[in-house]
């Protein structure tokens, strides 16, 4: 103690003497500290001002009937204090000064309609055997547009649903050829300006949801067991519109053929749906996604090809799944005569399927009327000891079932996970929906998706919990039912988003990305979610103007060295309905050179902080798509002389 003293004391004398000189440096310091505190201050209350200007423009940028996203600037009408909204800590604390904005010329009107990888012109470039020229077949880079696909002239807001089930305007989907030659099949019916869907099929003569009544006598579609579906060769997915209100999620997919516009309106319906077509590659989807499948007289030819596409059916179908078919050749002694085809050639192909179906170990369960219905084994313990009587298909050798981008399809059987026992279902059984939603999946619980356990899970779910009620305090229209119903999640991961909103009447595409963990798109589908694969160096396998809202989490950082920004976001308009909603959080920098593109894209935006404060170098971009249509910007392109 003693010594310590005598140091103490020695320090001091020799610091005393400057001491003096000291105060008076942190007197200067401090006032000058206190001068810039001061001035900091009063231009963030100036800025208040600018964020309301802001949201103002925003707000009035949209001149149709449906009410925009507003950024909230105000508390309750008893307070009347103003609150400042916008981020106080982000470009100018965080990030480099913003880059120029660059200005997106409107695409030619023909191109209202553009589906980069499924052009009509550039398929004919390909074969056209099995139907491959139908696939994804994506331009070069040097062949992207660089402009906005315009909305066509007299663009509507699509009617709410559920009236958007049955009702459609004629200007946003402007063609009649399907109303023509499918008059007698009651698919589609124009009413002036609109477009009625009465529900009607090939199949169901009395209505989707008559022949949903009949399905249901058969398997039981209401008792949680049965959540996710996918409908093969789909019309305008009358099947899976009246599925909706059963608590089933279906997946329609058709290709873009002479059914014009089916899928697009399939989409402006309400109803999840891509485009797709079963040729050579494995469907966009990973194994054990679905608990039903479905065809309709959808003119797959299942029994060729050694059985390829009921066998990419069976990598898909989840243990115990089913497979639907009604059309041909289902009850082909009845309606032989209305087909146009023999007995013969009809009682061929059905014994055909029935083969093919045997030899992937199916059970042949229901054939009623115009429906039958096999169901997938929940494990495969008996299947293996048939091969070495049922040589063909074999099982297949390849190491990830879930593989599904660009892949091929392979004649053999997606082997299921093994089990110990007879009656155990391989991969683990799935809780009934609703509790599927939120019950740890499979997958994460048995530790097959490297990096996620059960704790990891379930803190994902609760921070998705937290970040969706932000996202509504910040967008009113969030808290609005039916103001969004179409949504597509860019970088799900788990799915996290849509599992927090699962209780709002909307559904969610949930799109994990090639370039990221692409095992999580089987936990999607384990929570009875939907889903698919996506390159977003790549445009997406739908029709321009499909969904209502968009939300990109950390997407621009994921792909910054593989892409362009500018082209995912040309992308991401295009897909967007006009005067649609973009939610993108990232990092701050990222944040604001995506707005330096997104100010030229005739969207308005504003820099939000993150729901844990202005400290978090995670900042939200919050944006509206306006309301503009092929003749709006022709007209202002001429008058510029600046036409694309």
């Amino acid at each position: 103690m003693a010594g310590a003293a005598t140091a103490y004391s020695g320090i001091w004398k020799l610091y005393k003497p400057h001491l003096k000189h000291f105060n008076v440096i942190n007197i200067t310091l401090v006032a000058f500290l206190c001068s810039i505190s001061y001035l900091l201050g009063v231009w963030q209350r100036s800025g208040s001002t600018t964020a309301a200007t802001t949201t103002t423009s925003l707000m009035a940028a949209v001149p149709c009937s449906r009410v925009d996203v507003a950024f909230p600037t105000s508390l309750s009408s008893e307070t009347q204090t103003e609150l400042d909204f916008a981020a106080h800590h982000t470009a100018d604390d965080f990030a480099a000064p913003s880059p120029a904005t660059r200005h997106f010329r409107a695409c030619a009107a023909e191109l209202s309609e553009y589906t980069p990888c499924e052009d009509v012109h550039r398929s004919l470039k390909f074969e056209r055997d099995r139907l491959i020229y139908r696939e994804r077949h994506c331009p070069d880079k040097s062949e992207l547009l660089k402009c906005l696909v315009p909305a066509p002239p007299g663009y509507r807001t699509p009617f709410p649903w559920p009236a958007s089930r049955e009702l459609a305007w004629f200007a946003n989907v402007p063609h009649k050829e399907l109303a023509v030659e499918k008059a007698v099949q009651n698919w589609i019916r124009v009413e002036g300006e609109k477009f009625r869907f009465p529900g009607g099929g090939t199949m169901f003569p009395n209505g989707a949801d008559a022949y949903i009544n009949d399905i249901d006598h058969l398997i039981s579609l209401g008792d949680g067991s049965i959540r996710t579906a996918i409908d093969t060769g789909c019309g305008v997915a009358s099947w899976g519109a009246f599925l909706l209100s059963r608590n089933i999620l279906a997946m329609s997919f058709a290709p873009r053929d002479s059914h014009e516009a089916q899928v697009q309106f399939a989409l402006e319906r309400g109803v999840p749906a891509m485009i797709g077509v079963m040729a050579s590659n494995r469907l966009p989807y990973p194994s054990r996604a679905f608990d039903m499948a479905h065809c309709s007289r959808c003119l797959i030819p299942w029994h060729q090809y050694d059985g390829l596409y009921l066998i990419e059916i069976d990598r898909i179908l989840r243990p115990g799944g089913y497979w639907i078919l009604s059309g041909p050749p289902i009850n082909w002694k009845r309606h032989w005569k209305g087909w146009e085809r023999t007995q013969e050639d009809l009682n061929a192909e059905q014994n055909s399927i029935e083969s093919v179906a045997r030899s992937l170990c199916w059970k042949k369960i229901k054939e009623k009327g115009d429906i039958a219905i096999w169901q997938k084994p929940t494990n495969h313990i008996h299947c293996k000891i048939n091969r070495k009587v049922i040589k063909f298909p074999p099982f297949c050798s390849t190491p990830n079932p879930d593989s599904a981008w660009y892949t091929k399809m392979e004649p053999c059987i997606t082997p299921l996970p093994d089990v110990a026992n007879i009656k155990d279902i391989a991969g683990g059984e799935l809780k009934k929906w609703p509790e599927r939603l939120r019950a740890v999946p499979p997958r994460i619980e048995s530790g097959s998706i490297d990096g996620i356990t059960a704790y990891i899970f379930q803190q994902d779910a609760e921070l998705w919990r937290k970040r969706v009620g932000y996202y509504k305090s910040l967008i009113p229209q969030l808290r609005q039912q039916g103001r969004y119903h179409n949504l597509l999640d860019m970088n799900a991961n788990l799915g996290g988003f849509a599992a927090a909103l699962a209780d709002e009447p909307l559904w969610v595409m949930n799109a994990v990305p090639t370039a990221a963990n692409t095992s999580t798109l089987g936990v999607v589908y384990e929570r009875g979610l939907i889903g698919t694969y996506q390159d977003w160096c790549e445009a997406m396998s739908t029709y321009p103007r499909t969904y209502d809202l968009l939300h990109a989490d950390s997407l621009f950082s994921l792909y910054k060295d593989r892409c362009d920004i500018e082209d995912i976001l040309v992308e991401m308009d295009r897909v967007l309905r006009p005067e649609g909603t973009v939610i993108i959080r990232d990092d701050v920098d990222v944040v604001i050179k995506i707005k330096s593109f997104t100010d030229g894209m005739r969207w308005e935006s504003q820099v939000v902080d993150h729901e844990d404060g202005p400290l978090q170098r995670e900042k939200l971009l919050l944006a509206v798509k306006t309301y503009w249509t092929a003749d709006d910007m022709m007209m202002s392109q001429k008058e510029s002389g600046d036409i694309s």
